[in-house]
């Protein structure tokens, strides 16, 4: 992570923690997140890097796509603060959750083939 100032701008809009969220579990690309977040690419992209520039991401370029996953030293913090406010039961964490599976159930038929090196889902010792 850089710094305290880049890490709460991350945190601090609603978007950015949805995908904070969405990438805990899955890497996702750009594309995916905008199918589930129900946004343009290009604002989702805008988001994104500000939450890559806090040091909150880590990601892999596959072709033209890059993915995108909560990294190693964010992780138990983000976890954390989306225990202490119990994010997970919120209905738009549910919606967002739900979006986000049925989207991976479909990568192999759309135009991202998906991460090799981040295409494990990350285990939570937390949180499910």
């Amino acid at each position: 992570m850089t710094d305290a100032v880049s890490f709460a701008r991350a945190l601090g809009d609603p978007t950015r923690w949805r995908i904070l969220r969405l990438v805990r579990e899955d890497a996702l690309c750009v594309c995916e997140l905008a199918d589930i977040l129900g946004m343009p690419q290009s604002s989702v992209s805008s988001h994104v890097q500000i939450i890559r520039k806090a040091g909150l991401l880590e990601s892999e370029r596959c072709e033209k796509w890059t993915y995108f996953r909560l990294s190693a030293p964010a992780r138990e913090l983000v976890e954390t603060i989306a225990l202490t406010f119990d994010d997970a039961s919120t209905s738009e964490a549910r919606a967002d959750r739900a979006k986000a599976v049925q989207r991976l159930a479909r990568r192999e038929q759309s135009c991202c083939a998906g991460p090799k090196v981040l295409a494990n889902p990350v285990s939570h010792s937390r949180t499910s």
